[in-house]
């Protein structure tokens, strides 16, 4: 579906895509303040996608949540959140008028999702491996929730989609979810490697010691 009245690129646009720019760098400036300056790459990065996430969750999708609820819609607010959440409303309409599914998986996005980056973030700092055990979860709950966006519109044939412009379709719609997939299962892959090591290890010690 296309909307042809609708301004492709607006000041909203740029600001909405700076804040986004921001929380990323806030994210990596803090992995350099709070974990060690010889943490191994992959819980640099770990730290950074997951502060990141647990601020887009809060601040983002946060507003998105409190727009859409008891009565509240994103097309009939006022301010700046609304004005952004209008702007990626134009890409995929359901966004503005509070579509039942996607509230529901914005409540456990901001309410689940969130508190548990920060959970994991703590663990991370501390250097806790049980870290891995959650962010598996978080892992599954995030791919879960980006199937269940989308899948009911491509099964209905995308009505509630503007795929018309390259900024619609490639930076609202596939940059800012796909993100949300590829990610979060690297990192799924990476701890599931590690829960496995750490199982294979205390077993092989175990029939040792019964040898």
């Amino acid at each position: 579906m296309s909307s042809s009245t609708h301004t492709i690129f607006t000041a909203t646009s740029a600001f909405s895509l700076a804040g986004v720019l921001a929380v990323g760098i806030i994210a990596y400036v803090s992995a350099n303040a709070l974990l060690p300056k010889n943490a191994p790459w992959i819980n640099r990065f770990t730290f950074i996608w997951l502060a990141f996430d647990a601020m887009i969750h809060f601040s983002f999708e946060g507003s998105f949540l409190y727009l859409s609820t008891f009565g509240r819609t994103v097309n009939s607010s006022v301010g700046p959140f609304a004005e952004l959440w209008k702007e990626y409303a134009a890409a995929d309409f359901r966004w503005g008028t509070a579509d039942p599914t996607v509230v529901s998986l914005e409540i456990l996005t901001v309410l689940g999702a969130g508190p548990m980056c920060c959970y994991i973030l703590k663990q991370l700092i501390d250097d806790d491996p049980a870290r891995h055990y959650w962010i598996v979860v978080l892992s599954t709950a995030e791919l879960y929730g980006g199937w269940m966006t989308f899948c009911p519109e491509w099964l209905t044939g995308s009505p509630n989609l503007d795929t018309s412009n390259a900024l619609f379709l490639w930076v609202y719609l596939f940059t800012m979810n796909v993100i949300w997939v590829f990610i979060p299962f690297a990192l799924m892959v990476d701890s599931y490697g590690q829960i496995a090591k750490s199982l294979r290890a205390t077993q092989a010690a175990s029939r040792a010691k019964k040898a």
